[in-house]
């Protein structure tokens, strides 16, 4: 198998998980009761999602999940996103979303985190500078209601 083989079969890959997550989130339901949350949206497209976030007594992410409408990249980010925030505290969670940030503009993850590789499937919009919103909508939701504190925006 070739090079371009494995990059064909990467990208394919790629877009099946957008496609499916886009089509059948996991996250995506009320959660109630919630400790911080907030909405975002992209005037652009009409994309809107909020991001809701249960935290642990020590302040860490016990759940995460989003509500909204959007193309399948914004829902397909919103659930990946869902999957790695559990477990990590506010620090850790900015620092990921700047991180994720640089893989949705770049294409390159700018450090070493299994959350990374699981958010890889996104990297793909770095090719499309119009879907890099759509990609990073649900973490500017998500640094928002990081933000806001108790009870969200």
């Amino acid at each position: 198998m070739s090079g371009a083989d494995t990059f064909q079969d990467a990208r394919s890959l790629y877009q099946d998980i957008i496609l499916d997550r886009g089509r059948n989130p996991r996250h995506m339901h009320r959660l109630d009761p919630f400790d911080a949350r907030a909405q975002g949206e992209n005037p652009m497209c009409g994309d809107q999602i909020e991001v809701r976030l249960g935290f642990t007594s020590d302040g860490r992410v016990a759940d995460a999940a989003f509500e909204g409408r959007g193309c399948a990249i914004s829902l397909a980010s919103a659930d990946l996103m869902a999957d790695v925030v559990r477990g990590r505290t506010r620090a850790e969670l900015h620092a990921l979303a700047a991180a994720f940030g640089t893989l949705a503009r770049t294409g390159d993850a700018p450090l070493a985190d299994a959350a990374l590789d699981a958010l890889r499937p996104l990297s793909g919009v770095s090719e499309y500078p119009s879907r890099v919103k759509c990609a990073t909508l649900p973490w500017n939701a998500l640094l928002a209601a990081l933000d806001a504190g108790p009870g969200g925006a």
